[in-house]
């Protein structure tokens, strides 16, 4: 039974950093592209950053320098590093895992990922 845990989230000032965990369970997730949604209030889900190895990750314009995604294949867990947090960044972010099959893990929209965690908050206040 695939399972994606969320952690990490919290309040923070804008400038400040935090450190998303994602644990994953039910699957191996060196075989899996994975990635980091986010969610605010009365918008659409957008994607924040996708990663399949650390030599193939991507990123939204928005949080291109500031973000950084990695995996753990050994445990098993999927993070994000986000530093120079700004307000615009308040959202429920989730993880998220499909299976590789060969198309590059950047190119996949949210709809293509079937596994999704519970999500977790992440506050920037001014």
């Amino acid at each position: 039974q695939v399972q994606l845990v969320e952690s990490g989230g919290g309040s923070v000032q804008a400038g400040g950093s935090l450190r998303l965990s994602c644990a994953a369970s039910g699957f191996t997730t060196s075989s899996y592209c994975m990635g980091w949604f986010r969610q605010a209030p009365g918008k659409e889900r957008e994607g924040v950053a996708r990663i399949l190895s650390d030599t193939t990750s991507t990123y939204a314009d928005s949080v291109k320098g500031r973000f950084t995604i990695s995996k753990d294949n050994a445990k098993n867990n999927l993070y994000l590093q986000m530093n120079s947090l700004k307000p615009e960044d308040t959202a429920m972010y989730f993880c998220a895992a499909v299976p590789y099959g060969g198309t590059w893990c950047g190119a996949r929209r949210d709809t293509d990922f079937p596994y999704w965690g519970q999500g977790t908050q992440v506050t920037v206040s001014s």
